[in-house]
């Protein structure tokens, strides 16, 4: 992932983020009220960093582009329309791989069963198929821990990341960054097909064809090229542009 990020404003953030949670909502990738995707805004008039988060007990399906909460690096409140707060602890995490990663706009976690358990294995992902492909050589991995809500832990899984853009949480999850929220929510809906596919495919008690090194990695580098196209040199976004006139359609009060 490059420096480059997408030059959006704060209202076209705010609307890409509540989209990314009803996005996750819709996809069955959510866990109850746990769980967290944030996103980064400008910087404040005194050069403070903001970032945004989901109102505390609200579910996926309940986030709006108004009800977003504003917070700064330590999840601290800034701005808070719904009145709940944060859950400051699920924030810590996100807060590390943002202040260490300023390419990164949007931070997603995720808990699926598929993620859980691909996370759980030895090999991690394997090139199965071209939807796992893209990730090719391209995952980070952490070590379990317990809940993380140690402070200490923060700093092993920002060195474990490193400069990847995914990370599977060993017997734990997903992690994603993204230089724009859309790029973070395509990230995750491709490696949880990746996930589903490897389970439905070593599930059947067959032999699987693993991809070779050479083909892997072209087309991980294809996909690459086409997601450097939309966040660096701002080629319109037609994938985007498609989930969000699916919100329209089915879940239009994400932007009130």
């Amino acid at each position: 992932m490059r420096d480059a990020m997408r030059d959006q404003s704060i209202s076209e953030i705010r609307r890409d983020l509540a989209a990314a949670y009803r996005l996750i909502a819709l996809e069955g990738m959510d866990d109850g009220i746990y769980t967290h995707i944030s996103a980064r805004l400008p910087s404040g008039p005194g050069g403070e960093q903001r970032f945004l988060l989901n109102p505390f007990g609200l579910r996926f399906d309940e986030v709006t582009a108004a009800n977003l909460v504003t917070v700064d690096e330590t999840g601290a409140v800034i701005d808070d329309p719904y009145g709940a707060g944060v859950n400051a602890a699920g924030f810590t995490i996100h807060s590390a791989v943002h202040m260490a990663r300023h390419d990164a706009v949007c931070v997603l976690h995720t808990h699926t069963v598929a993620g859980v358990a691909v996370s759980s294995n030895q090999e991690g992902l394997l090139p199965l198929n071209q939807w796992s492909a893209q990730f090719y050589d391209r995952i980070a991995f952490h070590d379990y821990e317990g809940i993380a809500l140690n402070l200490e832990e923060r700093a092993r899984i920002v060195a474990d990341l490193g400069d990847k853009s995914v990370m599977l949480l060993r017997n734990h999850g997903t992690l994603l960054l993204g230089r724009s929220v859309a790029e973070a929510v395509k990230l995750a809906l491709n490696l949880e097909r990746s996930c589903k596919a490897q389970v439905a495919a070593l599930g059947m008690g067959l032999t699987p064809v693993v991809l070779g090194h050479d083909v892997a990695e072209h087309t991980a580098s294809q996909y690459q090229s086409m997601y450097d196209a939309y966040e660096q040199k701002g080629k319109p976004d037609p994938e985007w542009a498609a989930q969000l006139r699916r919100l329209d359609a089915s879940a239009p009060g994400y932007l009130g």
